[in-house]
């Protein structure tokens, strides 16, 4: 299966609570209540979402050194529409239809604003990418794709103890006790206490 077998569909729903999408001693997505919420659908099964609320994104992308603590860590609030892949599971218990009161307070006139926007996110996201699913894995992990300002997307993939975090200026990849880290200045590699830096 691949990614052109993703489609969004037009159902828009709102969170009834705060959700915690993805949480481990890394780090946290978490979505408020009232976010608004599109489904991506493989076939008729839900296999993510788009969302669009206020959230927040937490990463613990330091790497601890005998000289110091290297880099800092990612501390965004999700303002912008972000796409969510993978066990959708939780997620769904806590969601139900939007009403127009829900899509007032999030800046649209009606759902048809709301799936306009997701569309062109689903677009972003999907466009030229042809990957199978088994490489991804069917298991819990995640994929999130966040925008920011200049409409570029950072992309969160995290399944079990495995990280990998890309976004302008940084990339981050972390399992169990390997963790690397690349910035602007330097390379950084850490594993099991062994460290080695690049420094550009």
């Amino acid at each position: 299966m691949i990614w052109q077998d993703y489609q969004l569909d037009n159902t828009v729903l709102r969170a009834t609570e705060a959700v915690t999408l993805w949480q481990t001693e890394r780090g946290i997505v978490e979505i408020g209540r009232d976010t608004l919420a599109i489904p991506i659908k493989v076939s008729d099964q839900r296999k993510g979402y788009i969302f669009h609320g206020n959230g927040k994104l937490l990463l613990d992308t330091i790497v601890e050194t005998e000289e110091g603590a290297i880099g800092k860590p990612v501390e965004k609030e999700i303002s912008e529409p972000f796409i969510m892949l993978g066990d959708t599971e939780e997620t769904q218990q806590r969601l139900s239809i939007a009403s127009k009161e829900d899509l007032t307070k999030m800046g649209y006139g009606n759902s048809q604003e709301f799936v306009a926007k997701a569309e062109d996110l689903f677009d972003k996201f999907f466009r030229g990418r042809v990957h199978s699913r088994q490489s991804f894995g069917e298991g819990r992990g995640l994929i999130f794709a966040f925008q920011n300002e200049a409409s570029r997307l950072a992309i969160l993939v995290a399944k079990g103890s495995k990280l990998v975090y890309k976004a302008i200026g940084i990339v981050f990849v972390s399992h169990e006790n390997k963790v690397v880290l690349k910035s602007p200045g330097e390379v950084v590699c850490s594993n099991s206490g062994k460290l080695v830096i690049v420094r550009k």
